[in-house]
């Protein structure tokens, strides 16, 4: 399970530091892919072939989970850890995710989450926490 939030920059040529906490769980080689809300997801290979046999079993004549295969393998790269700790993460994720250079990296359960730390401050405001709450109870996830 990943957790946690760490700070770091992306260097010009689009090189990020993986936390040494994420770089234990990930292995040497993972899988990055565009994300929902305008992030990245980070996912092991363990877990990217769960997610794999997941939407093979979905039928081809669902229009919602063909659109949504197509957004989310079509842009994933697999991704290998230099011997610094770090990722070349490619131009169109970059893009995608708005990422400049303060970016942050958040754990949240089986993924990482690579954001720009201006969006991860707008989006993660906090402040419909209570209904978001209520929600996860009716899912029977309260806590």
């Amino acid at each position: 399970m990943f957790m946690g939030e760490y700070n770091h920059t992306i260097d010009a040529k689009g090189r990020l530091i993986i936390p040494s906490r994420f770089r234990e769980q990930l292995g040497s080689e993972f899988v990055v892919t565009k994300g929902l809300d305008g992030c990245l997801f980070v996912y092991p290979n363990e877990e990217w072939a769960r997610i794999e046999e997941k939407l093979k079993s979905v039928p081809l004549t669902a229009k919602d989970a063909r659109r949504f295969s197509r957004f989310f393998f079509a842009g994933a790269a697999s991704c290998e850890l230099d011997r610094q700790g770090r990722i070349l993460l490619p131009q169109g994720l970059r893009e995608y995710a708005g990422l400049q250079k303060d970016i942050v990296l958040a754990g949240v359960l089986s993924r990482i989450e690579i954001w720009d730390r201006d969006r991860w401050q707008n989006v993660n405001t906090y402040e419909d926490m209570d209904e978001a709450a209520e929600y996860m109870a009716e899912l029977g996830l309260g806590i």
